[in-house]
């Protein structure tokens, strides 16, 4: 994967990958004799780039299998994921899987409470020898771009973010400027009860397809993380398993997913629940029945099927919908819970199609 030379400061890969599945592997990934990125076969349906895709990212990102799917899905449906959760789990680590897992153009943004807009979007410069002025690309001009610990950042930064991630562009002194296709932002933050953090607000909250928290591995996962860690940083050996060319073949194949009018009621009667709900100031949004629509989709291809069964929106109801509903009570970091326990609840009460 190329990298920004200014704003990712990662190493290149080198030419190692993992050669076996997650199931079948040792915790130490194989080396690669042959130095040309891992491509798959030519025949290789939808579903093995997808089943490719997952597994490896698994090889460096152990035990949380279901994590690593919805990062998939949100990529699979064109659209973003946040990563919440305490320092240390491996968020940025599952970011860095992902990226270096496409063969595109990776840019790490590391938030800081100092950052400008232009840090991020680009500026543009004078150019004394043209005597012109010349727009300079950010990091945002990227296929994946790391928005590592986004909350340490105020607002007024964070906002530069949302029309990329919801029109795939940026403005800058008049001027439109289209991002790269595919393009996806990875965002992590730490949980707000941590000195320094700013909540995002619910606008840019409600762009994020996926809210997803990664937890403690079990203590067999994490004597496996040991072992990986043996001979270097494991991420760094990844190699490519799909190219951009085929991560839009991936999109387009999902959104030709069969829906269901059965699943169609299904997804807006649980909508509509949030907004008749006597506990939500604010119940889900038009965006926010989109992005449900989308992801179970995207679930579908990626558990083999090219139909959604209700069984996808009942796992997708609470990462996709909890972030974008906002409580009666005053809003804190631990309600977190509470809200996640509120939106299952109420999908729960929906009846599923039969």
């Amino acid at each position: 994967m190329q990298r920004d030379p200014v704003t990712a400061n990662d190493p290149a890969p080198s030419s190692e990958r993992p050669s076996r599945s997650p199931a079948e592997s040792s915790p130490e990934l194989s080396a690669e004799a042959n130095g040309s990125p891992s491509r798959p076969a030519a025949g290789s349906s939808i579903h093995d780039l997808v089943e490719r895709l997952e597994a490896n990212i698994s090889q460096v990102f152990l035990g949380k299998t279901e994590v690593v799917r919805l990062c998939v899905v949100a990529l699979l449906a064109g659209e973003h994921i946040l990563l919440e959760d305490v320092p240390g789990v491996g968020k940025t680590l599952l970011a860095r899987a992902i990226a270096h897992s496409l063969d595109g153009r990776l840019c790490r943004i590391q938030f800081t409470p100092d950052m400008l807009p232009s840090d991020i979007v680009g500026s543009t410069i004078y150019n004394s020898q043209s005597n012109e002025f010349t727009f300079t690309n950010g990091p945002i001009f990227a296929n994946v771009v790391l928005a590592d610990e986004i909350n340490r950042t105020t607002p007024r930064t964070q906002s530069a973010l949302l029309e990329a991630m919801n029109e795939g562009q940026v403005s800058a002194d008049g001027t439109t400027h289209s991002l790269p296709s595919p393009f996806m932002v990875i965002a992590t933050q730490n949980p707000f009860e941590f000195e320094g953090t700013y909540p995002l607000p619910e606008n840019q909250l409600d762009r994020f397809l996926l809210r997803t928290r990664i937890g403690y591995p079990s203590r067999d996962d994490e004597r496996r993380v040991l072992r990986n860690h043996r001979t270097g940083e494991p991420v760094e050996r990844l190699r490519p398993v799909v190219d951009c060319e085929q991560v839009a073949s991936l999109q387009a194949a999902t959104r030709n997913v069969r829906v269901d009018a059965a699943i169609e009621d299904y997804i807006l009667d649980i909508i509509e629940a949030t907004r008749n709900c006597d506990d939500l100031h604010v119940g889900v949004s038009t965006r926010g029945m989109l992005g449900l629509y989308r992801a179970v989709q995207a679930y579908a291809i990626s558990n083999r099927r090219d139909y959604v069964v209700p069984d996808d929106v009942k796992a997708l109801v609470v990462p996709v919908l909890a972030h974008r509903v906002i409580s009666r009570s005053y809003r804190h970091a631990g309600e977190r819970d509470v809200i996640e326990a509120l939106v299952r609840r109420l999908a729960d009460d929906v009846p599923a199609p039969e």
